[in-house]
């Protein structure tokens, strides 16, 4: 038997992927430095998708490869983490808009949230330019959005 890593879990639309923090993810104060946040919703985000059956090696290796790029990241840091704590990334891909995707993601322990973000990636040719995701790709992510515009 081989052992993977976790990819997480569905609960309805919302993803959920556990992390643990570790002495590397934090600061001389033993908090959890503020990029490595966007670092474990970077995984939400990934992992969310991969689950969702749209891998990243997948869409560039496609007839048309493509990829995801994050165009805008509002964050709101609440509460502290700490080593040894355990998380939770939520993530909720909510709107499709053109080339754009609307995800809103938050980090938990426990009862308590950390941290929020409302993160915009835009899907683009290898050239950098934005496209709009095909027909199949909005097919996979259709189900997870709360509303497409």
């Amino acid at each position: 038997m081989i052992d993977s890593p976790t990819a997480g879990r569905f609960d309805g639309r919302e993803h959920r992927l556990p992390v643990r923090v570790y002495y590397e993810d934090t600061d001389f104060t033993g908090l959890v430095y503020h990029a490595n946040y966007v670092r474990y919703f970077e995984r939400g985000r990934s992992d969310a998708l991969r689950l969702m059956g749209i891998g990243h090696a997948e869409l560039l290796d496609g007839d048309t490869p493509m990829a995801f790029v994050v165009s805008k990241m509002d964050l709101r840091f609440l509460k502290p983490a700490r080593i040894d704590d355990a998380l939770v990334v939520q993530t909720h891909y909510d709107a499709l808009k053109g080339p754009r995707l609307l995800i809103s993601q938050a980090i938990t322990r426990g009862d308590d949230l950390l941290c929020r973000a409302a993160v915009e990636v835009v899907c683009i040719h290898m050239d950098g330019r934005p496209r709009r995701p095909g027909r199949i790709l909005r097919e996979q992510l259709a189900p997870w959005l709360a509303r497409e515009a």
